[in-house]
């Protein structure tokens, strides 16, 4: 057990927590939540006795062996496949040692060493490694590459296989989801889920914390404070302990009232069922834990936009890639005003390829791309923090942009945008080279935002982003008027503010007509086992290839019977909740035309008794006709589900 008795931190002169007393059974799952710079990573520096307590005492068993992941992989010619394999320091020290005995022809020395190996695992040991690169989304042909032939992502991945290549009591991970896809990310939640240590996460991917924590500690205000259960749980408790105070109170009632003007709004507008019905009960939710955001100093929106061409963007016959190499091929995209797709795919699969075309940044090797006029698009890149200028300020960078277009822009007006973004103050005019990868990245969204885009393009736009940021960042595009393509590995934010899915995979974009839970399982019947043997592993790619050769064809035809035949039992569903829209619509403008006459209504011998029945009977109607909508929405998704 690890026991943390009246622990007082401090970093520099800022006292981070006090007085703070916890413990940690074996085999807990804990997850460090907090802003930045309350001590979520020092934390985890007390524990790897990087950092020496203040007061208090920090108790953990001796015994136990710690992993965690270091933050620098440097050049090597060492291979992956042995980098990983160096992560298990017992077993080299035993190898170490075997070489000696047998360099010294010490049989008995030897013998007792080949057992020590056999009952460490030794034997099995490259086989686990190549599973643990193989999961994180190494190809089988990249084991036997040198690290210093990866880039920086994929070095961090070599680093975090690495660590769970140590045999550990407790796994110490800070943000261990940055530089992963959606597809290595589900394996991992899964490798954890059979981890039987002691495991302490900091993360920012709520869903991630969801699947791993058992238990959430937050940080704030000097202080540590434990709620059981995972990140959904503290984010309710927390809602319904900052619901109660009242400095909180005005303004979690603008939020929630957006979110319900937005829920429906969007409820009255829904087209696709299944992905309908779970945007709405993501967007409640939201409204739920509205008042645990309340008091967050970051909130903005994105402007509505000035016109929407439609089709905003064509591309027929595309083909993407770079110089010979081709990556998509046969795109065709018709983009119109209103949709809000996600891009999912393994990374690799050319969705930022994909990105990069669309908004011009590479021409495409064949087709048509066809930009609408009056087209304004706001591009996020997955890299966009690196082409920053280190030397310039906050306000060098927005004035750049806003006097391209205005050069009379006041300073003031830039100032004001900033401090939506929590750059207020000296900030705004300090040079970004020292500012954290999440206060950058908050900085290039601030620039994307400020050009009041009517097509977004935004690729992995949450990556350094902490809690906070995420969550304003979901409130925006949830509220957005205009039109959303992304890319991300938050199902959160994917499942907050996406209506449909395009699956980039094996050279090709085309529609994915279900969500994220059913994605998951698509990729587990689709990726070869990363739990084998490299030998299996080979076997596995190759039936795949095979099957993807041979039954593509056979599969796709079953696939369009069988949604042939769900259309045609969806067909009458369909038609009852097309007419619940069209009475939500008339309720609720009949309710809204009431309220209007009400609040100017300046006779005193009004009838305000008749006008209130006819308020409670529009709301009834609109409430009748919402849950007509979300029983139809069930129905069909209980179709699809009896179907797969």
């Amino acid at each position: 057990m690890i026991r943390f008795i009246d622990l007082a931190l401090r970093r520099g002169s800022k006292l981070l927590f006090d007085h703070a007393t916890l413990q940690i059974h074996p085999g807990e799952r804990v997850g460090l939540v907090g802003d930045n710079g309350s001590g979520k990573s020092s934390l985890m520096a007390l524990l790897l006795h990087e950092v020496v307590q203040d007061a208090g005492e920090v108790e953990m068993p001796a015994v136990w062996r710690v992993a965690h992941v270091a933050q620098h992989t440097p050049d090597s010619d060492t291979s992956a496949r042995d980098f990983v394999l160096d992560g298990d320091i017992e077993l080299q020290q035993l190898n170490r040692e075997l070489a000696a005995a047998e360099e010294a022809h010490d049989g008995n020395r030897i013998g007792e060493l080949h057992a020590r190996l056999a009952d460490h695992g030794a034997y099995t040991a490259t086989s686990r490694a190549e599973s643990l690169l193989l999961g994180l989304g190494f190809q089988i042909d990249q084991l036997a590459s040198p690290v210093s032939s990866f880039s920086g992502g994929w070095r961090m991945r070599l680093a975090l296989a690495q660590t769970l290549m140590r045999q550990s009591d407790l796994l110490l991970l800070d943000e261990p989801t940055n530089h992963l896809d959606l597809d290595a990310i589900v394996w991992l939640e899964g490798w954890l889920s059979r981890y039987a240590g002691t495991v302490i996460v900091i993360s920012h991917d709520r869903d991630f914390l969801d699947a791993v924590a058992r238990s959430i500690w937050h940080l704030d205000n000097r202080s540590i404070k434990r709620f059981g259960g995972n990140y959904s749980t503290f984010e309710r408790e927390r809602a319904q302990q900052l619901a109660v105070q009242q400095a909180a109170f005005a303004r979690q009632q603008i939020q929630v009232a957006k979110l319900e003007s937005f829920i429906t709004r969007f409820k009255a507008k829904a087209t696709k069922a299944k992905q309908a019905q779970s945007r709405v009960k993501a967007l409640e939710r939201m409204e739920l834990i509205a008042p645990a955001h309340a008091a967050s100093a970051l909130e903005f929106e994105f402007a509505t936009p000035e016109s929407s061409p439609s089709p905003m963007l064509q591309f027929e016959a595309g083909r993407c890639g770079y110089g010979d190499k081709v990556i998509l091929d046969g795109v065709n995209m018709v983009i119109v005003p209103g949709q809000r797709i996600g891009l999912l795919g393994a990374n690799g699969q050319g969705k930022s390829t994909l990105i990069k075309t669309l908004v011009g940044e590479i021409a495409p090797l064949a087709g048509t791309l066809r930009p609408a006029k009056g087209l304004r698009i706001g591009y996020f890149a997955q890299y966009e923090v690196e082409r920053l200028r280190a030397h310039d300020t906050p306000l060098d960078h927005l004035g750049r942009i806003a006097r391209a277009e205005d050069p009379n822009v006041r300073e003031q007006v830039l100032r004001d945008f900033l401090g939506r973004f929590d750059f207020s103050g000296p900030m705004a005019t300090s040079p970004i080279g020292p500012f954290s990868g999440g206060e950058k990245a908050r900085l290039a969204l601030a620039c994307v935002v400020w050009g009041k885009p009517n097509l977004l393009l935004l690729d992995e736009p949450t990556n350094h982003l902490d809690l906070e940021t995420r969550h304003a960042l979901t409130m925006a595009l949830a509220q957005f008027d205009g039109t959303v393509i992304v890319v991300s590995h938050d199902r959160h934010l994917l499942r907050s503010t996406v209506d449909e899915f395009l699956l980039v995979a094996h050279g090709k974009v085309e529609p994915f007509d279900a969500d994220l839970d059913e994605y998951e399982a698509w990729l587990r019947r689709n990726r070869p086992n990363a739990d084998a043997t490299q030998g299996d592993a080979k076997a596995a790619a190759k039936e795949a290839r095979i099957e993807s050769a041979e039954e593509r064809k056979a599969r796709k035809k079953d696939e369009a019977d069988e949604r042939k035949r769900r259309q045609e039992q969806r067909k009458p569903l369909e038609k009852r909740m097309a007419a619940c829209e069209k009475e939500m619509e008339r309720a609720t403008a009949e309710r809204d035309r009431l309220d209007a006459q009400m609040a100017a209504a300046e006779d005193p011998a009004i009838d305000w008794t008749a006008l209130m029945k006819q308020r409670a009977a529009a709301q009834a109607a609109l409430d009748s006709a919402e849950s007509d909508w979300l029983e139809c929405a069930a129905a069909i998704e209980a179709l699809d589900a009896a179907s797969q």
